[in-house]
């Protein structure tokens, strides 16, 4: 059965899309720690990100520089942080998340947002692009 993360790249759920190329997919994570808090996955599905194959395993840490410079610019953050834990799907998801402070990088702080909000953060990430 395919994983959540699967059906959002194939179309079949909505996603706030960030980024996409050949090899990832790119989205806001629908309970940001931050907004802008963005989710780079390979579009091949895989548990653990130690068994993700060539190309798509450096093809997500290539997407999260220009991903990251972008966020940093839409959200005007102090730093860009970066997580890889891959509890909640198992499907291996890159978190790059725009931080004020260290204490940021808390998923205990995640919560859902407002569409509005979702909507105006992607439009601003993606024009940074």
């Amino acid at each position: 059965m395919a994983s959540l993360f699967s059906k959002i790249i194939q179309g079949e759920i909505p996603s706030y899309k960030i980024y996409e190329d050949e090899w990832t997919y790119a989205f806001l994570d629908i309970n940001p720690i931050n907004l802008g808090h963005t989710l780079i996955v390979p579009k091949v599905e895989h548990d653990h990100f130690l068994d993700v194959p060539e190309p798509f395993y450096s093809a997500v840490f290539k997407a999260a520089v220009p991903i990251g410079k972008a966020i940093m610019k839409a959200t005007g953050c102090k730093r860009i942080g970066s997580v890889i834990l891959g509890f909640d799907v198992p499907h291996f998801h890159y978190h790059v998340l725009p931080l004020w402070d260290s204490g940021d990088i808390s998923f205990r702080r995640a919560k859902p947002r407002e569409n509005h909000e979702m909507e105006r953060v992607q439009k601003e990430i993606v024009s940074r692009l």
